[in-house]
């Protein structure tokens, strides 16, 4: 597997988003199952695992902590504080928590949770509009101080609060969406991650599973799948947004991979300091997302690629607007 720098670490090109194996796109796989793939990722070189104590309100973590814990010396393990599930009286709900004493009680949680005396990557899930970003860093810096944390991150923020968290203490990674149906990142962040010397660490890298061709009826959604509250998702929407797969599909066969491949690969060019993390539950598709470091694809590629799925061609915004307001991000 090739390898990439993160912070201190070098990590596989491709890494692995686990929130799926405990949340988001309906039932998740049985334990066993979950376990079984997070130990044929390491098997097959994989060293960068990706979870947050928001997945499954802790079960994430739990599951990594139990499949994992043994092989700690063989990866990078990065995890999120700032955003995790509080108990009401009418149940557990997410919160944004940007509080020092927040952001060390997560920090604390997910140590246990995960089996471990130390996070490698700590990142600030979602930045607290509340609670100045210099508050929140500030107090990350300290956890690092302690050795409970090796390096500092932030998901979801735009390239003036990275500048400005990344004046309290030097960020290693910011972690957001990226694809060719999600660009926003190209406005700003991209280029400010280049010039700190930070990683961009891709998430959703197959479009929640648009880019892989397969995702076909958005209807026979399960109830609690998140995607159905997405726009583009929607189905007058994601019919439009199919029809884009029409030109794609040559193009995979031009470059001799799948649809899941090529968007991996496209992924891999817009600079050294990109990291994807495709999720999955199957074997299958775990082959199939690491043979993506494999594929070269040539410059009038990438020009054709780039031309047929952007901001201007996708229907539909990534989030709904309550969404959208919980997050500083640049959005087209």
């Amino acid at each position: 597997m090739q390898l990439r720098t993160v912070g201190p670490f070098q990590v596989s090109a491709i890494g692995l988003g686990c929130m799926n194996l405990s949340h988001a796109y309906g039932s998740p796989p049985p334990p066993e199952a979950a376990q079984r793939l997070l130990l044929s990722a390491l098997d097959r070189g994989v060293t960068m695992f990706d979870t947050a104590a928001l997945y499954g309100f802790g079960a994430n973590e739990t599951l990594l902590g139990k499949a994992l814990a043994p092989h700690r010396g063989k990866f990078t393990l990065a995890t999120k504080g700032g955003m995790a599930g509080v108990m009401f009286d009418d149940g557990m709900k997410r919160v944004i928590d940007g509080q020092p004493q927040s952001i060390r009680r997560n920090c604390e949680d997910s140590l246990r949770r995960l089996q471990t005396d130390h996070i490698d990557l700590y990142y600030l899930h979602r930045f607290d509009k509340r609670v100045p970003i210099e508050d929140s860093v500030g107090e990350m810096s300290r956890l690092r101080e302690q050795g409970k944390i090796r390096a500092l991150g932030l998901s979801e923020v735009s390239a003036a609060t990275l500048r400005r968290a990344h004046a309290v203490h030097p960020i290693a990674a910011v972690q957001s969406e990226y694809s060719l149906w999600s660009r926003n990142v190209e406005i700003g962040v991209l280029a400010a991650c280049r010039d700190i010397g930070a990683a961009l660490v891709a998430f959703s890298p197959v479009a929640r599973g648009y880019l892989t061709g397969t995702l076909r009826d958005v209807s026979a959604f399960d109830a609690k799948d998140i995607r159905r509250g997405m726009p583009r998702f929607e189905p007058a929407r994601y019919a439009a947004n199919l029809e884009l797969l029409r030109g794609l599909e040559p193009l995979a066969r031009e470059a001799r991979c799948t649809l899941a491949q090529l968007a991996l690969a496209w992924l891999l060019t817009r600079g050294e300091h990109i990291v994807p993390i495709p999720g999955t539950t199957s074997l299958a598709h775990l082959e199939e997302n690491l043979g993506a470091a494999d594929v070269v694809l040539s410059e009038p590629m990438l020009a054709r690629l780039d031309a047929l799925i952007n901001q201007q061609t996708v229907v539909g915004a990534r989030y709904n607007a309550a969404t959208q307001a919980e997050i500083d991000t640049e959005d087209f």
